[in-house]
C-alpha cells in the first residue's frame, strides 16, 4: 500500500448502506480515482473512448439469481409479481426499493444498484439519482470484468445526466460524470472539460482540482499540476491529498528537498503511526 492510500481510506466515508433502504441522501464521499485506479485514458494522450462492448443487463441478471439462495430467489420472484400488478408508475418506487435491497443483503450489488437506480428514475431526486451514479461509480472501480465496468460506467453516466437536468449546477454529479468519462469510457477530453467548466466557476472545488491535478501528473504536465496543487493549498492549507501529491510533482521534477519537506508536513498532519512508517520507507526510495 503506497502513503497515499491512508489519505484517500481516511477520507472515504464507507457504503454501509445503500440509500433507498438506509435514508441516506448524501452520496459516498469518495476520494475520486485514488492512486491505484487508473483512467483508461490520461489526457494529452487519449487513443480515444473505450470499445469495450458493455455487458448485458439481461445476462448479469440471470447469473446473479444462480447466487441466490431459495428464500431470496423466492422473495424476488413475489416483488417482481407486485411490479408487473402495478399500473401506475408512481407506486413502482417503493417497490423497486424492496427488490434493490433484497439483493444488496445477498451481496449481488450491481444488480441492487440497478434496481436502486429505477426507483431514483421514477422519484427524479437529483440527490438519489447522484447517489445511484455514484454507486455505479465505486462498482466501475471495483473492476470485475471490462464489460462490466463499461454497463456500469453507462449506468452512472444515464443518472448523473438526469440528475444534471433536474439541477444542471449540481457539481457532485458533474464531476461523477467527468469521472466516468476518463476512468470508464475513455472520452477524457470531453470529462476535462467538466471539470474546467466546475473550476472556472469556483477554482476552490477540491475534487475537481484534485482529478485535474492527478490526471496532469499521468500526463507528465508537471507544471500544470504543481499550478493546481498549490492553488488547494492556498485555499487549504491542512489539505493532506494536495500536499501529498504536491510532493509528489516536486519528487517527479527532481526537487527532492522541497518533495521531503511536505511529505513530513503531510506525516505531522495526519498523524498516524502506520502512514509515517509508509512515508518514511517512500522517501527512502528516491532520496
Amino acid at each position: 500500500m503506497r502513503p497515499v492510500h491512508y489519505i484517500a481510506i481516511a477520507a472515504a466515508i464507507a457504503i454501509t448502506a445503500f440509500l433507498y433502504w438506509g435514508g441516506n441522501t448524501t452520496p459516498p464521499a469518495k476520494t475520486q480515482g485514488t492512486a491505484n485506479q487508473q483512467p483508461q485514458q490520461m489526457a494529452g494522450g487519449a487513443p480515444g473512448p473505450n470499445t469495450v462492448k458493455p455487458a448485458s443487463f439481461d445476462s448479469l441478471l440471470t447469473a446473479s439469481r444462480g447466487q441466490l439462495p431459495k428464500t431470496a430467489a423466492d422473495t424476488v420472484k413475489t416483488i417482481e409479481n407486485e411490479l408487473k400488478a402495478i399500473r401506475d408508475s408512481s407506486q413502482m418506487a417503493s417497490v423497486f426499493i424492496r427488490l434493490a435491497h433484497v439483493w444488496e443483503v445477498n451481496k449481488q450489488a450491481p444488480v441492487a444498484a440497478y434496481f436502486g437506480a429505477q426507483a431514483a428514475k421514477l422519484e427524479k431526486s437529483e440527490k438519489k439519482l447522484n447517489f445511484a451514479g455514484q454507486f455505479f461509480l465505486d462498482l466501475m472501480h471495483e473492476g470485475t470484468s471490462p464489460e462490466m465496468q463499461q454497463w456500469e460506467a453507462q449506468q452512472a453516466i444515464d443518472c448523473f445526466n438526469r440528475a444534471l437536468v433536474i439541477d444542471p449546477a449540481y457539481d457532485s454529479a458533474k464531476i461523477g460524470l467527468a469521472t466516468c468519462y476518463i476512468e470508464g469510457t475513455g472520452e477524457t477530453m470531453q470529462g476535462v472539460q467538466l471539470l474546467l467548466g466546475i473550476t472556472r466557476d469556483n477554482p476552490g472545488n477540491i475534487p475537481a482540482g484534485m482529478l485535474l491535478g492527478r490526471l496532469a501528473i499521468r500526463s507528465g504536465q508537471y507544471d500544470k499540476a504543481q499550478k493546481r496543487f498549490e492553488g488547494l493549498l492556498e485555499l487549504y492549507p491542512d489539505n493532506t491529498e494536495a500536499m501529498y501529491y504536491l510532493a509528489e510533482v516536486y519528487k517527479d521534477k527532481g526537487e527532492k528537498d522541497k518533495a521531503i519537506a511536505l511529505f513530513e508536513q503531510c506525516k505531522k498532519l495526519v498523524n498516524k503511526p502506520e502512514f509515517s512508517q509508509e512515508v518514511d520507507k517512500y522517501i527512502n526510495t528516491f532520496k
